[in-house]
């Protein structure tokens, strides 16, 4: 994970300014790298979840971002509309974040997703 290699094309997690990365968020970084997409965090202070992954999206080079709050997780593509995130599920299972991870990854890449449990 890196933090301000913004040159280097990647997914952008967006996090509110003076937030960290959560220990519960790890599998979603773990499911990416599985992926070997680099993923990097940047500071996108927008409360909205939604409105803070399409940013994210915008500012990645490979069109993906991701935001969350607590354990509501939203992947955006930046192709879709702004209000319309590929992705946007409550998850608290260590698995299915997983998959949600390498399933953003696969956007990247261009190929099938990973079957997702969505409770």
């Amino acid at each position: 994970m890196n933090n301000d290699d913004s040159q280097r094309p990647s997914i952008v997690v967006g996090v509110e300014n003076g937030t960290s990365i959560p220990d519960s968020a790890k599998p979603l970084f773990n499911g990416i790298e599985e992926e070997q997409i680099p993923v990097s965090i940047r500071e996108i202070d927008i409360d909205n979840v939604v409105d803070r992954a399409y940013q994210s999206a915008l500012a990645s080079r490979l069109s993906v971002g991701i935001a969350f709050s607590g354990n509501r997780f939203v992947v955006h593509y930046k192709n879709l509309k702004e209000s319309h995130p590929l992705f946007d599920m409550t998850i608290d299972d260590k698995k299915q974040l997983r998959i949600l991870g390498a399933n953003a990854a696969r956007l990247v890449k261009g190929i099938p997703f990973k079957e997702m449990v969505n409770r």
